[in-house]
């Protein structure tokens, strides 16, 4: 069975920083030594590459992706991007808790670009790395549409346009987005999807009850395993440190 719920939020996904001294030896009190003397610190330069720098996984800290982002217009022309000065600020409720959420300007999305391979979480939406294939740029932007839709078993299967989505409805619409998928399939479908194995920028995880994809570095589900956010519907999520119990399977070429 598919998860059900219709909590509507955006989670923050984000890097952790500081970049691990080379040593020898580590002191009593977790200080790393060489030959008894303290490693010298790092240069803050090096500190902010390895924030921009640093795979998003389940294990990382709180720390807002702070490298530069562009947005792709619709001419062609990529841009340093400004946040939108339209953005609401929404208030919505999760088991008593109540959080502010952001509600982009309802003129479009911005196609977000980040330099590199490895997506990134900003101000709510996902930014396409800029050496990816154009196909996974616009799965990520694709997926951006899905973020504060609420949860519905079955949706996105009649149609891949939904008022709501379950978990392989959303896989579907971000494969459709990016020209790899021409009608919806469900999680057991999935599991045949494709080629086998773990792909170079997109794969697919999926057995019976559910089926969620990994997009250059993020992971979109709508489960919220190994999310600190334990918010569900469709999202983008810190990666899984484990996928066991689903079939790997990738988009032909990705």
């Amino acid at each position: 069975m598919r998860l059900r719920n219709t909590c509507i939020a955006i989670c923050a996904v984000a890097v952790v920083g500081g970049a691990p001294a080379a040593a020898s030896a580590q002191g009593s009190g977790g200080t790393t030594v060489e030959s008894g003397t303290p490693a010298p610190p790092v240069p803050v330069a090096v500190k902010k590459k390895a924030i921009r720098d640093a795979p998003i996984t389940a294990r990382t800290t709180n720390i807002a992706y702070r490298g530069p982002v562009y947005v792709r217009k619709t001419d062609g022309q990529v841009v340093p991007y400004v946040p939108a000065s339209s953005r609401t600020s929404t208030v919505a409720s999760n088991g008593g808790a109540t959080f502010s959420t952001y509600t982009p300007a309802r003129e479009g999305l911005p196609q977000l670009l980040v330099p590199g391979e490895r997506a990134r979480y900003i101000h709510g939406l996902a930014a396409a790395p800029m050496r990816a294939p154009a196909a996974v740029q616009e799965m990520i932007w694709t997926g951006n549409h899905l973020i504060g839709k609420p949860y519905i078993y079955g949706g996105g299967h009649a149609s891949f346009i939904s008022r709501g989505y379950d978990c392989s409805g959303s896989v579907s619409f971000a494969l459709h987005g990016g020209g790899r998928l021409e009608h919806p399939e469900d999680s057991t479908e999935f599991e045949s999807y494709g080629k086998a194995g773990i792909g170079r920028w997109v794969t697919i995880f999926a057995n019976a009850g559910h089926a969620y994809m990994t997009i250059a570095g993020l992971r979109l589900d709508t489960s919220p395993a190994f999310d600190p956010s334990n918010l569900e519907g469709p999202r983008w999520r810190p990666l899984r440190p484990e996928n066991s119990g689903f079939v790997k399977r990738h988009p032909v070429g990705l």
